[in-house]
């Protein structure tokens, strides 16, 4: 299939079945998955409503996926995706994961070339260290923008410290992290840096 400026339309019929309006065919959803990853980006259009249904349908691509033993998602991130859906981080949530996913494509056949030299047969250890990594940090953000901190942490009300007191300490923490945020920021960026340089 040739790759257009503009994105091909796709028209989904009651039967679900979907037709692609740039070739004049029926196609599958595994025809939408190979045009996805041969970057023909494509919209989905409900035929009777004319709605945009490309999410559902990119997320119906990934279900199929998941469904075929192709396991990409981890359940772990899959339960934290679930109770971010109706949370005050939900907003933050989607471009946090789309920067992720942007700088691993942009650096992903230096990262896996170094990756290969360097660590051989050890590179998937590596690779799971540093997602561990990035989800411990990306834990801690949550909380961090949580106004209760973690679960379970916040003092109760009642306590003998005054209010003031509390606010100010309260303050003093949340600078506290949010520097040292930054500083894991930086230092995560250098060894990503390092990698994707081959230095």
């Amino acid at each position: 299939m040739t790759k257009h400026e503009e994105p091909t339309v796709i028209k989904k019929y009651a039967n679900r079945r979907l037709y692609n309006t740039g070739t004049s065919t029926y196609v599958t959803l595994e025809d939408l998955s190979v045009m996805v990853k041969d970057e023909d980006d494509f919209v989905v259009y409900d035929a009777k409503s004319g709605e945009d249904i490309t999410r559902s349908v990119l997320t119906q691509i990934i279900f199929e996926q998941e469904n075929k033993g192709e396991n990409l998602l981890p359940i772990a991130f899959l339960r934290q995706l679930i109770r971010f859906y109706g949370n005050s981080m939900q907003s933050i949530v989607p471009s946090y994961l789309e920067f992720s996913l942007s700088n691993l494509t942009r650096d992903q056949d230096k990262f896996r070339e170094h990756l290969s030299q360097t660590f051989g047969s050890t590179a998937f250890d590596a690779i799971e260290d540093q997602v561990r990594r990035n989800s411990e940090l990306f834990a801690r953000s949550m909380r961090m923008f949580s106004p209760f901190g973690a679960e379970g942490t916040e003092p109760p009300a009642s306590q003998s410290e005054g209010t003031g007191d509390k606010a100010a300490k309260k303050d003093e923490g949340s600078s506290s992290d949010i520097d040292l945020l930054r500083q894991e920021l930086k230092d995560m960026q250098k060894k990503i840096d390092t990698i994707a340089n081959g230095k």
